[in-house]
Parts: structure tokens; C-alpha cells; sequence
């Protein structure tokens, strides 16, 4: 008889791995996993003695939220969809020979997305969305995903502020174009793509808190050292818990086995609890405090909603 379990995150927020039990969606990224280990010897791995948290751990997010969606009309009778977007990011640090942690800096912007040639940037109010032109037709369904760039660029430029020598940055999601970072892990909290044959997920499932499965290496774009753990608090689901955890494929194997052993000790630290957040123990304290920040940030949706048809109004 199959075995049942209940996700610990609330159902608004999704799951923690899609696909039911554990990740299913194949992916299409070479995946070496002999370099640490050999495949065929997989095991869960602690951290070597001696290994222990840096003394300040800096955490950064970004947050996007669409304010409207707008359309142009050309002079030659095309159209053009808009989409008038705020994001923002920020940066935590947290000071672990203290105990304290502080928002160590922030940045909101607004910008219209689209595909049209002529259109400039709207004031709507006193709030500007500059024009953003993405390339082709400017679907609106494929306007959103466009935010991530400008988004990920600030959240390199505020995190940018805040480094110290020796700290290590934590970054919320896949490393993306921050690889060239120093001292750099991405955090992936929600799993989706099956990177492991069964036999090696199978080792990933076992994981205790304190330990993590040998690193693996992903030969996508966006290619990676990676490596999963599982955090405390976890509910027994064989993925509950699990997050995977990646560093730039530019560092040496040592280089990256030593970021591992770093994101063990020190990643912990920061886990959830469930009565107090429903995406526990994965969602980290300082970012789910970072993620209500920086929301806040971003101002009233209904007001700039308003704003927005105003201006498009005096515009038509």
C-alpha cells in the first residue's frame, strides 16, 4: 500500500516539490554526478570538522508585483500589450557573532514592459514607469517573466552595498546571472525538475538534518555545482525539508565542496518553524521578513492602479 503525506506548507502556497512525491518533471540539463563522489558510492555527506558559519551571512530577495497591463495603439494601426510592473530587492545581514540582524539596504523601481516602438515613460502621478523594451511581439503572457533581468541586476547592485570580506551571500532562487559572485550560494526551496536518476534520489530522501548529498554538476545555460540538504523541522515526507543549494560551475571542485560544507552549517540556522510560517522550514526567517519588507515597499496596488488609468486616460 502506497504511504501518504502531508505537505507542512499551506496549499496557497503550492507545494515544496511538485509532482506529488518528489520531483518528476524531467529536465533537460546534462547532469554529472561522479565528481565528488562516484555515482555508483553516493552517500549522505556531513560537513568536514572544522567547518562552521561565517561570522555575517547576507540574505537577498526581490520581489516583482504587477500594477496594471496596458496596450498602445501605432501610428500604422498595430498594437502593442504593456505591462506596468514595480519590483524591488533588498539584502538582510545577519550578524551571527552578535545575534542581530539588519536590513543593510533596499531599492524600488517601476517600469513599462513592452514591445512597442514608440511609447515613452508613464507618470502616472509622481511615481515614473520607465519604458523597458523587451524584443519580438511583446506577448503579455511572456511580458512578466521579462522583470526578472532588471529585477536580478538590482538585486546584484543592492547586495553589491553590503559585502564584507569573508562574508558569505545567500541568494533566494537560482544563482542565474550572479554566478561570477565571490563567495555565492543560490537557495532553491521548491523542487520541480528531476536532476537525479531514482538511485541517487533515493540518497537525497535519506538526508538527515546536517547533512547533504555530494555535489553534482548541471551543464545547462545557466550550468552550476549543486548539491541538496534537508533542513530541521521537516515532517518525515521523504522530500520534506529538502532544498537544493548551488555555487558557480567556475569554481574549482574544492572551491565548491568548501561552499557546501559552509551552506550545512549555516543554512540551518535560519530554518522556519511551521507555527509561525506556512512555507516552513524552507522558507528562511530573514528572507520571509525581507519578502514582507520589501512588499511593503512597493506602495498601495489599488492607488497606482488608479494612478496608472488616470494617466493612460490623459494619454488615449
Amino acid at each position: 500500500m502506497s504511504r501518504l503525506f502531508m505537505d507542512r506548507w499551506a496549499a496557497s502556497y503550492g507545494a515544496s516539490f511538485e509532482g506529488g512525491d518528489g520531483p518528476t518533471s524531467p529536465t533537460s540539463a546534462r547532469v554529472e554526478t561522479h565528481h565528488e563522489v562516484p555515482s555508483e558510492e553516493w552517500h549522505p555527506i556531513v560537513a568536514e570538522d572544522g567547518a562552521k558559519a561565517p561570522d555575517v551571512v547576507l540574505l537577498v530577495d526581490g520581489v516583482q508585483r504587477v500594477d496594471g497591463t496596458l496596450s498602445t495603439e501605432e501610428d500604422d494601426g498595430t498594437s502593442f500589450p504593456g505591462l506596468a510592473a514595480s519590483y524591488a530587492a533588498g539584502v538582510v545581514r545577519c550578524d551571527l557573532a552578535r545575534g542581530a540582524a539588519e536590513l543593510a539596504g533596499s531599492q524600488v523601481a517601476r517600469a513599462l514592459f513592452t514591445a512597442s516602438p514608440s511609447v515613452e515613460d508613464v507618470l502616472a502621478g509622481q511615481i515614473r514607469y520607465a519604458v523597458h523594451k523587451v524584443e519580438g511581439s511583446g506577448e503579455l503572457s511572456k511580458l512578466q517573466a521579462s522583470v526578472q533581468a532588471p529585477l536580478t541586476a538590482l538585486e546584484v547592485e543592492i547586495s553589491g552595498t553590503a559585502r564584507t570580506d569573508g562574508d558569505l551571500l545567500v541568494v533566494d532562487g537560482p544563482l542565474r546571472g550572479r554566478r561570477h559572485l565571490p563567495r555565492t550560494i543560490g537557495y532553491v526551496k521548491t523542487q520541480q525538475s528531476q536532476y537525479l536518476p531514482p538511485a541517487l534520489a533515493l540518497v537525497v530522501t535519506s538526508l538527515i538534518p546536517g547533512q547533504r548529498s555530494p555535489i553534482f554538476k548541471q551543464g545547462t545555460a545557466w550550468g552550476c555545482w549543486s548539491w541538496y540538504l534537508r533542513l530541521p523541522g521537516a515532517s518525515g515526507a521523504p522530500w520534506s525539508g529538502i532544498v537544493r543549494v548551488e555555487c558557480s560551475p567556475d569554481l574549482l571542485l574544492e572551491q565548491a565542496k568548501e561552499l557546501a560544507d559552509l551552506s550545512l552549517v549555516t543554512l540551518p540556522r535560519f530554518a522556519s518553524t511551521a507555527y509561525k510560517d506556512p512555507r516552513a522550514p524552507q522558507n528562511l526567517i530573514p528572507i520571509a521578513g525581507l519578502e514582507r519588507r520589501l512588499r511593503g515597499l512597493l506602495g498601495d496596488a489599488r492607488l497606482l492602479h488608479r494612478a496608472l488609468t488616470l494617466a493612460t486616460a490623459r494619454l488615449s
